[in-house]
């Protein structure tokens, strides 16, 4: 399953309590687990690939074009609900 999240961030636990606790897994856990994954990609929006199977999970973060690019100009972290519309700049080489 594919969940979207701010890094370094735990706010995924109310989508994934009807997701994933009926397979018998503590959504704390997972999200803690999504939290430690997404830690150096700290501010941005990533997408999450979440694989269960014989109740084991697995956290691969999938990053997007635009968190590499971001990442590739060595930008600081940012607060997402202090500042909007940002305009990164740089020289990616």
């Amino acid at each position: 399953m594919y969940l979207r999240c701010t890094s370094g961030e735990v706010r995924t636990m109310p989508a994934l309590a009807p997701k994933i606790g009926h397979l018998g897994l503590s959504p704390d856990k997972i999200g803690d687990d999504i939290a430690k994954a997404t830690v150096d990609w700290k501010g941005l929006r990533m997408t999450v690939k979440l694989t269960i199977q014989n109740r084991q999970a697995w956290i691969e973060v999938v990053p997007s074009a635009s968190a590499l690019i971001i990442k590739a100009l060595k930008e600081l972290p940012t607060d997402r609900k202090k500042q909007k519309n940002i305009k990164y700049s740089g020289n990616i080489t």
